[in-house]
């Protein structure tokens, strides 16, 4: 490999990381602009691994007569 092919390497190693960057970042801001918007379907890919949110459970002292 002599010292154009290693430039060029390089080069397109570089341009290659910030491009998958800039791709990434864009998604992210997509996202948060179109969050506030978004309703969920509450599809779940994997529903045996997803644990459906449990209700709070109130626990109450117990009342006692007094005799």
């Amino acid at each position: 490999m002599d010292i154009d092919q290693a430039a060029v390497f390089l080069a397109g190693s570089i341009l290659t990381a910030l491009g998958f960057i800039i791709i990434v970042i864009a998604a992210v801001v997509i996202n948060n602009i179109i969050h506030r918007y978004w309703k969920s379907f509450g599809w779940t890919f994997f529903p045996a691994y997803v644990q459906k949110e449990e209700k709070e459970v109130v626990y109450e002292e117990p009342k006692f007569d007094k005799k």
